[in-house]
């Protein structure tokens, strides 16, 4: 995954175009949603039009894969896996129409894993 996780591109989508990616913001969602998640929204932009992606990862799973990982939960550890996501969903075009796109614990499962065996930079 690409280190820089303020800014990357995804896809080509199943139409064959690439996305780029800015990261906007991430919070817990108790404050403005009132759901126990944490909150990473993206903006994707095709060079013709942007859109927003806000991906919730609920916190309880969080908790969870964190310690079955045996590590924290970070601001850099939660935006790449949001990140993960991103490029999940414009890579296959599934919800590609949603802009709040909520994870499960199976999920942020497997991204932790994909995490675990990148590149030690990319943890």
């Amino acid at each position: 995954m690409s280190e820089n996780l303020r800014e990357f591109e995804a896809g080509p989508d199943p139409f064959g175009v690439t996305w780029n990616v800015r990261f906007g913001w991430h919070q817990t969602a108790i404050s403005i949603r009132h759901s126990d998640t944490v909150d990473v929204k993206f903006f994707l932009s095709d060079g013709q039009q942007e859109i927003e992606k806000v991906v919730a990862l609920p916190h309880p799973d969080l908790i969870r894969v964190s310690q079955e990982e045996g590590r924290p939960i970070t601001d850099p550890w939660v935006m790449r896996l949001a990140a993960l996501h991103v490029r999940r969903v414009v890579g296959t075009g599934e919800d590609m129409e949603k802009t709040l796109l909520t994870l499960d614990a199976g999920r942020i499962r497997q991204y932790a894993a994909m995490l675990r065996t990148a590149a030690p930079a990319a943890r």
